[in-house]
């Protein structure tokens, strides 16, 4: 059994235990469930912004602790004045060390685009993401059968959610429907961790062009956005890089500003 298998055993276990101690009827209470939700991918084309979905993560199952003790007021408030278009909170506990109260807390700080990064193999955990203040889900299309992830996505839409589908082969884009919003290829192989920039670069052009496209998992090096951009991608999801750092929201900081003055480099040679 592989670690993705792994985890999704665990989360049908999660899932029926988190059902049983806060009943749908529950989560329909939050205040969240109600206010209106924060497009990505409206935020992803905006100009002022650096198509760059900062992520909040204190562990993973590849490298262990990561940084067990990071502030979310501090990191994420942070993340969004260096430039980031959006924030993705993980909030799987057993393998990633997050929880869903991080995500609630990145909520009551920012105004932005926030999606759930998690395991989603069930309705109830998209009436959760909507309880806790997310705008956007993600379906991992490695873990669910076409019909499924339709169902999925066509549920979270009608809570006024975005749906992120992760992709990791070409052969996965046939799970691909109408309700996906944004298409994610992920640069990390789920089943043994490896990691490789390529995947994003060979897949763009098979994607279907109705669908935003980001590149996700990797992406260490200011060079790797301006070739991914070059290629057409519109957002970049980037945690573990950034949460590697002492201060996190610094080195997002740092990353977007190298990103910019090599953006005016180009723009200032080619005029």
């Amino acid at each position: 059994m592989n670690i993705l298998e792994k985890i999704v055993q665990h989360k049908r276990k999660e899932v029926s235990q988190r059902r049983d101690l806060y009943p749908v009827k529950l989560l329909e209470q939050s205040i969240y469930f109600q206010t209106p939700t924060v497009s990505m991918t409206k935020y992803l084309s905006r100009p002022d912004k650096s198509g760059i979905i900062a992520e909040f993560k204190r562990r993973s199952p590849s490298k262990g602790e990561i940084n067990p003790h990071a502030s979310v007021e501090q990191v994420t408030i942070g993340y969004m004045q260096a430039g980031a278009s959006g924030l993705s909170v993980l909030t799987d506990t057993e393998f990633f060390g997050g929880k869903n109260a991080d995500l609630t807390e990145a909520r009551q700080f920012n105004f932005c685009p926030i999606l759930r990064k998690d395991f989603i193999i069930d309705e109830y955990q998209i009436l959760e993401a909507r309880s806790i203040g997310a705008d956007v889900i993600l379906l991992i299309a490695e873990c669910l059968d076409r019909g499924r992830l339709k169902e999925l996505a066509r549920f979270a839409n009608s809570l006024g959610l975005e749906v992120l589908m992760e992709i990791h082969s070409a052969e996965q884009l046939a799970k691909a429907n109408e309700f996906v919003d944004i298409i994610g290829v992920n640069n990390r192989n789920l089943k043994d961790f490896s990691v490789n920039i390529q995947t994003s670069m060979d897949l763009f052009e098979q994607i279907p062009h109705n669908f935003v496209k980001i590149s996700e998992s990797g992406i260490s090096d200011p060079n790797a956005i301006i070739q991914l951009k070059e290629r057409g991608y519109k957002g970049f999801l980037i945690g573990e890089y950034f949460m590697q750092d002492d201060a996190p929201h610094k080195r997002c900081h740092k990353f977007i500003q190298k990103i910019r003055s090599m953006e005016d480099n180009l723009k200032n040679s080619i005029a």
